[in-house]
Formats: structure tokens, C-alpha cells, sequence
């Protein structure tokens, strides 16, 4: 049964209601959840002690996260959805910090193009893992063709090394934050698709 409906915290049931619907509804209530505590990002750079651009990572995967557990019914209400969102993006600076720490040594080590499309977040990175394993190229760029013209381009700069800046002046986005959070969008599309391989 989704209980996500039934949260003792009134507050949160716009925004819940919202992220059950389907298409532009879902994705404008995404956006003002995303909104909503951004200041965590703050936070996090100064809590943590990590990059601006590690901070919003975290919170971006955290609310990639949050949405995914409302959607599948799994948030039950018994915190805050503030409290809950906050617990998540606590974890993913953690997992930051201590990465940051084992890899201060391998700094200078280059990166593919292949490992920069696939940095993301830990869950992700078994169904991507086994991808790059099979090295199944044909089946990447079919997926990356299903996910729709404005991904794929996005993803493929990306992955070519352009900022976030960048490709907001190059595919007309209003700003850096736009192009990152629909990056995000898009790479959790691309591993939604692998789910099942």
C-alpha cells in the first residue's frame, strides 16, 4: 500500500501529491522541492567542508533519491520530508568526505570520457559498472537515442568535458542549475533503464 499520501505532516502533502502525478505537474513540484531546501547546499559547503560543486551533487542526489522513495511508496511520513531530505543529503556529504579522503593520492590519475558519463550516484554505479563491463556500446547509444534529443546532446557534452555553463549557452537553458538538474534527470533516466540488465 503507498502510504506516501498519508504524512502526519501536512506541510509536505502538496509536495507529495505533486511527485505522484505524471508529466508537467510531476516535474514542476520536483523543481519546487528542489527549490524548497536548496539552501542545504550552503550547508553542506560549509558543514563539510566540500566544493560548491560537490555540495549541489549531494543535494541533487539526495532529492533524486527522496523522490524516487515517495514515488515507490517507501516514505511512510514519519518524518518531515525537510527532516528526511536533510538524513539523505547528511549521508550522500559523508560518502564525499570520505571519498574526497581516499582519493586525495590519485588526484592527478585521468579520467575517460566514459567514467565522466557515469559519475553518479553509488546505486547507480553497479548497473553502469555492468554496462561498461559487457562494453555493450551499441546498447549505450540506443538507450542514450531512447532517453530524447535534448539528453543525449546533454549527456554527450558532458561527457565531452563541457561545464555545466557552457552547455546552458549551448543548448539555450536559462541557467548552470537548469543544465545540472536536468543532467541528473537524465542519467537517472539512463539508469532506469538498465534496471532490469
Amino acid at each position: 500500500m503507498n502510504t506516501a499520501h498519508t504524512t502526519s505532516h501536512p506541510e509536505d502533502y502538496d509536495i507529495i501529491q505533486g511527485l505522484l502525478q505524471e508529466g508537467t505537474a510531476r516535474r514542476r513540484t520536483e523543481d519546487e522541492l528542489f527549490g524548497r531546501y536548496s539552501y542545504y547546499i550552503q550547508e553542506g559547503k560549509h558543514k563539510y567542508s566540500l566544493s560548491e560543486e560537490d555540495a549541489f551533487d549531494a543535494y541533487a542526489d539526495a532529492v533524486l533519491s527522496a523522490i524516487d522513495e515517495i514515488v515507490k511508496g517507501r516514505f511512510e511520513g514519519r518524518s518531515s520530508l525537510k527532516t528526511y531530505l536533510y538524513k539523505i543529503f547528511h549521508n550522500k556529504c559523508v560518502d564525499l568526505v570520505r571519498k574526497n579522503t581516499t582519493n586525495k593520492s590519485s588526484v592527478h590519475h585521468t579520467v575517460s570520457v566514459t567514467e565522466m558519463l557515469f559519475q553518479v550516484s553509488d546505486e547507480s554505479k553497479s548497473v553502469v559498472q555492468r554496462l561498461i563491463d559487457k562494453t555493450d556500446w551499441a546498447k549505450l547509444k540506443q538507450k542514450l537515442n531512447e532517453l530524447g534529443e535534448n539528453c543525449q546532446k546533454m549527456l554527450l557534452l558532458w561527457a565531452d568535458g563541457y561545464a555545466d555553463k557552457e552547455i546552458a549557452a549551448s543548448l539555450a537553458y536559462k541557467t548552470p542549475d537548469v543544465v545540472k538538474t536536468s543532467r541528473l534527470r537524465c542519467l537517472e533516466k539512463l539508469k532506469q533503464s538498465y534496471k532490469n540488465l
